[in-house]
């Protein structure tokens, strides 16, 4: 019964997917660039706030569900004034106008500070995580920034046993689990950006913890493992009204074959946007945003899966709230974050 125990909960930390992924998956990450690489944090020039949530695999019983709400804003007097070549509150161009990307200037010196709390729930199994990041960015030369970040917290997972029916009700193996864990969690990134492009590789989950399994003397039935991320993006002005913006995304989680996402949007002057998304062996996804004002945007994706589960799931839906706060430009959508 122990080892039918052990195959059980081992099944349920891989439902988070083929790929053998324990991060959450998202669609929408080229809406929240942040949740996958901290060296994002203050990135645009106001305070960035999103919720967002996630129903995988719908249909399917004990399917993957992730909600999470992330926020981060720029710390640094000059760069909150606008960029290198910002104009003085009280009046002038916007520094981040449709215009002023043409004429480019890397951002002052700054710092970025950020928080978010992302709850993933897959069957029985429920983690989250609650992260502090924060990022340095520089101007490498006069039309290109660094960014490099940092993301430090705390990683919670919980077994269900309730949720768990054995034949014999009083198997010492299910006494013997730490089901309620505690786990340190870091991660780190880099990110290099200009007005028009951005690219970024980060590493999440980066400390190796052991997980739930502690019956009688045997540990280290199951770990966590580093995930690598390699992403960039290209935003490509095809008149004054349409913007197309490319991007793709690396996923390298030993001991998986490697993955990628290729995504496209298309943006109707800052205000609306559409696209479509490919994830290598796992679906096709179509994605819709609305701009609704300089305070609030939204987008939604919906996925189709290319795998087996195609058979017994009616796809994933994500839904991403956007809130920009102390916005002093009234953007509609971020510059540099696409």
């Amino acid at each position: 019964m122990k080892k039918n125990l052990l195959l059980l909960v081992l099944l349920s930390l891989g439902v988070r997917g083929a790929m053998a992924q324990q991060r959450p998956q998202y669609t929408q990450y080229v809406f929240n660039n942040y949740l996958l690489n901290p060296a994002v944090t203050g990135i645009e020039n106001y305070t960035d706030a999103k919720l967002g949530y996630r129903s995988q695999w719908t249909g399917l019983q004990g399917a993957p569900v992730t909600s999470y709400f992330s926020i981060n804003a720029p710390l640094g007097e000059a760069f909150l004034q606008g960029d290198a070549t910002a104009f003085p509150a009280s009046g002038g161009e916007n520094p981040s106008s449709r215009l002023y990307t043409q004429e480019y200037r890397a951002a002052e010196p700054h710092h970025g500070i950020g928080f978010m709390v992302v709850s993933d729930k897959a069957g029985p199994i429920t983690q989250t995580n609650l992260d502090a990041s924060y990022a340095y960015h520089l101007g490498l030369t006069s039309k290109l920034n660094l960014a490099v970040g940092v993301s430090a917290g705390l990683s919670h997972i919980n077994l269900n046993t309730d949720m768990i029916t054995l034949e014999n009700s009083n198997d010492p193996a299910l006494n013997n689990i730490n089901n309620s864990q505690w786990k340190p969690d870091l991660g780190v990134g880099i990110w290099a950006y200009s007005s028009n492009y951005y690219f970024g590789v980060s590493a999440a989950q980066i400390l190796p913890n052991n997980l739930y399994i502690t019956t009688g003397n045997t540990a280290n039935q199951s770990k966590t493992v580093p995930h690598y991320f390699v992403t960039g993006g290209v935003k490509v002005f095809l008149s004054d009204d349409v913007t197309l913006l490319p991007s793709a995304l690396l996923k390298f989680i030993e001991p998986a074959p490697v993955s990628f996402d290729i995504n496209m949007k298309l943006s109707f002057r800052d205000r609306f946007w559409f696209g479509g998304s490919f994830r290598k062996d796992d679906s096709y996804a179509v994605l819709v945003g609305l701009n609704l004002s300089s305070v609030v945007n939204v987008g939604y994706s919906y996925d189709v899966s290319t795998s087996a589960l195609r058979t017994v799931s009616n796809g994933s839906h994500e839904i991403v709230l956007g809130i920009l706060l102390n916005n002093r430009y009234n953007l509609k959508s971020p510059m540099h974050g696409f």
